[in-house]
Parts: structure tokens; C-alpha cells; sequence
């Protein structure tokens, strides 16, 4: 079984804050990354989403992972139709945009030049992770209002156009892509376009929620993301961390029900990445660590090209 088990970013602040995962002294970025990978083959960049990554950062994380050690990367959120604050753009950028008084920016309301260079520096902010084999995916988490529509699929789309030539993950936020009704059109046009299915384990209850739909459209890998399945704090408000969001602590038979699922699907891939993104304090650590001990981590060892 070729299944990489991982989590989503390795420095929130409850992480560290907990001081349950990394050892004593601990303490810089680069100790961190460090340890980090040796203890998982897989980590999330999730600091992408909320602000355009930078090819310096890029070389580090090369530098200080191990060979066969991979890294999935967020695609930033103007690019997935979320709302922007315009000071998280780059000076210039934010200098060559029109004036106005409005604090967010949309992706429909950028001026197309503007655009074209957010793209070209997102991908070459990216390339050296690529050029060193540690890129797995661009995760595309798009917004709850990019709907399955002609507008939605345009802009789906769009994005796979603009990134021809990475491998592409998409995950939705309104339950419209995975409808009784949408369900099928969804899955054939992510195998079409060559998007990465995610299979997401969340909580069900509302539109910006999709169901876990375990299906392969991208031969050379499988993707699943763990939100938890904490309800009462799935769309909560005034939130400052996203692990106030995604508070949840899997227990060991939701875990060994996961699991079984993982290795059925991972059967009809080349491998298989499990992302957990239950991120407060070391949830998703302490899971991602159970997780490969039930699945049989014990057999192959972080590090390895065939690894839990």
C-alpha cells in the first residue's frame, strides 16, 4: 500500500502552544519543519491560502525535508473565488489595482493583467518544490458561492487551464457539486479536466458542506481530507484560528471505519495522500499517528517512497 498520512500546516499556534508534539528547544522554523518530517511523509501548506507563497520559502522547505518527503500547497483564495483583503496582495500589486473603498477584492472584479501576474508568481513561487519532486497537489478549496453552475464550471475550469502541467485537487464548499442531481457531471468533469477527487470527512449539515464521495477521478492518486466532525463548530462565528473551526478528536473506531475505506479506495490508485486538518493543538497529529498504526504503519517507516 502506498499511502501517505499527513496533516494540514505543522505551525498553528495551539500546536505549538500545546507543547505535546514538538520536543523541548524545538523552536525555530526550520527545527520544526525538521522533526515534523520526521515523523510524517505529508504536510499541508496552508499559509498559501491566505497569502501568495514565495519561492524563497519554497527552496528552504526543499532543503529541509527529507528526499521522498511531499508537500501539498493551497492554492491562494483569490484564485478560488473567496474574498481578499487587498492588503495581503503584494505592494505593487496592490498598487497597479483601480481605486477603491472597498476592503475585499473578488476574483471576477480583478483587472485581467493584475491577474495573469498573481498566477505567474503563485507558479513560480511553487516551482522549486515541483523541480525537487516534493510537490504533490495544488489543492483548489473553492469558495461556497463558486456553485455548480455554467459560472462555476467555467471558472473550475479556468484554473485547470492556468495550471496545466501540476496536478490539481479540487475541494468544494456547496453541496450543489455533489447533488443527487450534480453528482455524476461533477465526477466526469474532474476525471476530464484531470482534478484529484477530494474525499472530504466533514460535518453535513448545511449548503457550504458536501458529502464524503469515495471516488477515484485521477488514476495516479487519491485524496482525503479529515475536517472532523464537529457540528456545533463547523460554521461558527468570530472564529480568529481555523482550529477553533475544526475541533474535533477522532476516536480509534472512527478511525479503524476511515481506514478501511482508505485502503478499499487506495486500490485504484498509485497512492494515496490522508490529510488531516483537525488542527487544534495536536488533534490531527496524535490521528494522523493512530491512523497509520491501524492501517499498518509499522511496516514501512516515514521516508520511504512506500510509506504510511
Amino acid at each position: 500500500m502506498n499511502i501517505k498520512v499527513g496533516t494540514a500546516s505543522w505551525t498553528d499556534p495551539t500546536l505549538i502552544a500545546s507543547k505535546r508534539f514538538y520536543p523541548p528547544g524545538c523552536t525555530s522554523a526550520e527545527a520544526r519543519l525538521r522533526f515534523y518530517a520526521s515523523q510524517f511523509p505529508l504536510v499541508e501548506v496552508d499559509s498559501s491560502y491566505y497569502a501568495m507563497p514565495s519561492a524563497s520559502n519554497s527552496v528552504l522547505w526543499v532543503e529541509r525535508t527529507p528526499e521522498h518527503f511531499t508537500f501539498n500547497i493551497k492554492a491562494f483564495r483569490l484564485f478560488t473565488g473567496h474574498q481578499t483583503d487587498r492588503t495581503k496582495l503584494p505592494k505593487d500589486i496592490q498598487a497597479a489595482l483601480p481605486p477603491s473603498d472597498k476592503k475585499n477584492l473578488y476574483y471576477k472584479d480583478t483587472p485581467g493583467e493584475v491577474l495573469q501576474e498573481l498566477w505567474r508568481r503563485y507558479i513560480d513561487a511553487i516551482k522549486p518544490l515541483k523541480d525537487a519532486g516534493k510537490l504533490g497537489v495544488v489543492h483548489f478549496q473553492f469558495a461556497p458561492w463558486v456553485i455548480n453552475s455554467t459560472e462555476g464550471r467555467a471558472h473550475v475550469g479556468h484554473c485547470a487551464d492556468v495550471m496545466e502541467g501540476y496536478t490539481l485537487a479540487a475541494e468544494f464548499r456547496h453541496k450543489s457539486w455533489f447533488s443527487e442531481k450534480g453528482r455524476v457531471s461533477t465526477l466526469a468533469m474532474e476525471r476530464e479536466r484531470g482534478f484529484v477527487n477530494v474525499v472530504v470527512d466533514e460535518p453535513n449539515t448545511s449548503a457550504n458542506s458536501i458529502p464524503a464521495v469515495w471516488e477515484v477521478t485521477n488514476p495516479k492518486l487519491a485524496l482525503i481530507r479529515l475536517h472532523g466532525r464537529n457540528h456545533e463548530t463547523w460554521n461558527i462565528k468570530g472564529a480568529t484560528a481555523a482550529s477553533s473551526r475544526f475541533n474535533y478528536d477522532y476516536s480509534d473506531e472512527e478511525l479503524g471505519e476511515l481506514a478501511g475505506r482508505i485502503i478499499e479506495l487506495n486500490k485504484s490508485v498509485e497512492l494515496t495522500h490522508v490529510v488531516f486538518n483537525n488542527n487544534m493543538e495536536d488533534q490531527g497529529q496524535r490521528n494522523a499517528k493512530s491512523l497509520i498504526a491501524i492501517i499498518g504503519g509499522s511496516a514501512i517507516g516515514p521516508g520511504s517512497p512506500k510509506t504510511l
